[in-house]
């Protein structure tokens, strides 16, 4: 354990923070120590989905638990076969064992490369494996809750138990863990991939990516290297410009105020929840509101996707913050839909 850890380099938004103390978690049997009987101040991953202030007090313990394993997998490999008469692709299913400190996007290429499907349009995802249930990540139409069988975790107090998917509460960039995120920590995830399978390709841009690349017949690395390509035309490399990807939520708002809006605005995106509710597109509503590319010192809205926040360097994270907030009002005023913030907010600011 060590005392005034600068966190600077573990969040890809490249905000200053200040650890008060920082642990690695390298090996499952730290969990013995007494000190993990009661959560820590903060569990880090990749520090993707963070916005930090400068302080943060008490312990923080940075999950670096690596690597991977077949539980079980039936013989056969390949991108999968289908039949003429039908749209899903087929291989016997293969279930995974992953540290929860296992980078989420070279998890994905390493299941391409092995011939597995199932998380192909959620590559190119910063973080780990570890923070994936907390947020139910997605994108493109596709959930990680989908494909989880177990998360392995280590409830304080308690000591290490596995979850089940009914047990994790997932729900739309939710789930349990993220509603008492001072009971668990998680240790690993059991992933599922293969089985029958169809591919999601009529979210977004995809099916118009596919095209382009000729792919009239597509398969699931067809479909992840359409995510790549739209992702990366639209999101800005952290390592460049910092940023923790998609700050708001999509808003799901009662389809009656859906269809109000679509009214008013025929071009708004909206995609069906159930019959009673309907998604929004956040990014479209900011870029509505004429904040895309817009700047406030050091913090802006990124030029080519409205959603997403970029430190344009030496930005703190309270200044992230009151950016967020002016976001916050100003769709507010033009289209009384409230955002909420996806990136989790740690840690306290002088004055």
């Amino acid at each position: 354990m060590r005392s005034n850890v600068s966190l600077t380099s573990f969040n890809t938004f490249g905000l200053p923070a200040v650890a008060e103390r920082y642990l690695p978690l390298t090996d499952p049997q730290q969990l013995q120590d007494p000190i993990f009987q009661r959560p820590p101040a903060l569990v880090l991953g990749g520090g993707s989905n963070l916005l930090l202030l400068e302080h943060l007090s008490g312990l923080t313990v940075h999950v670096q638990l690596g690597g991977v394993q077949v539980l079980g997998a039936a013989a056969g490999a390949g991108a999968g076969t289908r039949s003429e008469d039908s749209p899903h692709y087929y291989q016997p299913e293969v279930i995974l064992h992953v540290g929860a400190g296992v980078d989420w996007n070279q998890l994905v290429r390493y299941t391409l490369d092995q011939g597995w499907y199932g998380l192909e349009n959620l590559i190119l995802i910063p973080g780990t494996v570890g923070a994936a249930p907390v947020q139910n990540i997605g994108a493109y139409g596709a959930e990680v809750a989908e494909r989880i069988v177990a998360v392995h975790v280590w409830e304080y107090g308690v000591g290490p138990r596995v979850l089940r998917p009914e047990e994790c509460h997932f729900g739309y960039r939710d789930s349990r863990f993220k509603q008492e995120p001072d009971r668990f920590l998680i240790t690993a995830v059991d992933l599922r991939l293969n089985g029958e399978h169809r591919l999601k390709t009529g979210y977004g841009d995809i099916q118009r990516e596919l095209e382009r690349l000729g792919k009239t017949d597509p398969r699931p690395a067809d479909v992840a290297l359409a995510v790549t390509n739209i992702r990366r035309s639209k999101l800005p490399d952290w390592f460049f410009l910092g940023n923790s990807g998609s700050f708001f939520k999509n808003p799901v708002v009662p389809l009656s105020v859906a269809t109000s809006l679509q009214q008013r605005y025929p071009e708004l995106p909206v995609y069906p929840v159930d019959g009673q509710s309907a998604k929004l597109a956040a990014g479209w509503l900011i870029d509505q509101a004429d904040l895309k590319g817009v700047r406030h010192g050091a913090v802006g809205s990124y030029a080519r996707q409205a959603l997403v926040l970029v430190n344009h360097g030496g930005a703190t994270g309270r200044e992230v913050l009151a950016f967020s907030a002016f976001v916050r009002q100003t769709v507010f005023e033009k289209f009384g839909v409230e955002l909420e913030r996806e990136v989790q907010l740690v840690g306290s600011s002088p004055g």
